[in-house]
């Protein structure tokens, strides 16, 4: 029997996390990007027993990591990684904030893609960087499958401006695209004519829809194995934030031997549960992952059918990965907050666009990693309280 399904509402309201914490038990929370379904079994299995048999100590060696990942990489997207360049950091904000820490100096420049992540920010601040954003542009017109458009004019003056690290998001969050690999290699060439390390951030990339081709970045030859490092995780894929763990990835001896300088304790400030548990989902996680799929691809059409029936003004578009929607409300002149609008008027709560760059405060961004019958009463919601 799967051990996917549908857990009611009444049963999430029990849980501890932020998402369920955050706002009182009358507004619908679809904010944060965690998932409402129960954890695969072989991820449960796994701690389960390390908890029986009391194993909850610090973490140490283990190449079962490399090994896991590997495997499913090549099995996922035909790219198989060097196993010995995975290195292990508490979540994917650490991994590239101790990565920032080796490879910039005070005061060098960033480049990021608004609208993005709204963390991004956060880390390049952190790290006392310059940031350059570089926004991408919203078209009439979909080129790639996504009205979401990357300003090559504008990047290309920014790396030549002299930033040291462009920092991507793919697949991407608030958008749901995924790069083209003609594109991701464009900005190869681009980095290695400028001296730019290219961060990829590929958190998303388990939750690609069937339609959508993902390419990991380090798999685009030895140039961009030179100029780039991939951060990723099981957290999103399996669901399993909470159990602190993520991988920093290269594939270039010269790259790898540069990220020796990131502290030791890096690898172990992360979980020991956490580590077992990622590798579990990438060594034995597939079946549970294929059918949360199906669910998603159920879930991304029935919000887009929604918001066109019940919120005509609204525009939003098809997600090609993960379970995020980006919704703007401009035509409907809320005002300049418009997700705190919501929460009081519509008893939903998303996350603000406005976080995910200044130009966006009329947009949301709905988490639709739920059931159908939470996504039908939220947009309800919102249309009762927009008419």
């Amino acid at each position: 029997m799967s051990d996917f399904h549908l857990v009611p509402l009444s049963e999430l309201q029990k849980h501890k996390s932020e998402k369920w914490r955050a706002f009182p038990s009358d507004v619908l929370p679809l904010p944060v990007a965690e998932m409402d379904f129960p954890v695969a079994e072989p991820i449960r299995r796994a701690l389960k027993e390390m908890v029986d048999n009391s194993d909850l100590g610090y973490l140490g060696a283990i190449p079962e990591m490399g090994e896991a990942f590997a495997g499913f990489a090549e099995r996922r997207f035909g790219w198989k990684p060097d196993p010995t360049q995975i290195r292990i950091a508490a979540d994917v904000g650490v991994g590239i904030v101790e990565t920032l820490r080796v490879i910039t100096q005070y005061g060098d420049k960033i480049m990021i893609n608004s609208p993005v992540y709204p963390n991004f920010f956060t880390w390049a601040n952190e790290t006392h960087l310059e940031i350059v954003d570089v926004p991408l542009s919203r078209s009439d017109e979909e080129i790639n499958g996504s009205p979401w458009l990357l300003d090559w004019p504008g990047i290309e003056a920014a790396y030549k401006s002299g930033i040291k690290v462009h920092l991507i998001c793919n697949p991407h969050n608030p958008l749901g695209r995924v790069y083209t690999k003609a594109e991701l290699e464009r900005l190869v060439q681009l980095a290695d004519e400028n001296k730019v390390i290219i961060i990829s951030d590929e958190i998303h990339s388990p939750l690609t829809f069937a339609e959508q081709t993902f390419t990991p970045f380090l798999s685009l030859g030895d140039k961009a194995r030179e100029v780039g490092i991939t951060v990723t995780a099981a957290s999103k894929g399996w669901n399993i934030a909470g159990l602190k763990c993520a991988i920093i990835v290269t594939e270039n001896a010269a790259m790898h031997e540069r990220l020796n300088a990131i502290a030791p304790a890096t690898h172990y400030r992360a979980s020991l549960l956490g580590a077992f548990a990622t590798v579990s989902a990438f060594k034995d996680g597939e079946p549970w992952l294929d059918q949360l799929m199906v669910q998603l691809d159920f879930n991304r059409k029935l919000v887009s059918s929604l918001v066109e029936e019940k919120l005509p003004k609204a525009k939003t578009h098809m997600p090609h990965c993960s379970y995020l929607s980006w919704i703007d409300f401009s035509a409907y002149s809320i005002g300049t907050d418009c997700a705190a609008h919501l929460v009081e008027h519509a008893k939903v709560a998303f996350v603000p666009g406005v976080r995910f760059g200044e130009k966006f405060s009329d947009y949301v961004r709905l988490n639709f990693a739920t059931s159908p019958e939470i996504i039908t009463e939220a947009i309800d919601r919102v249309a009762r309280a927009l008419h």
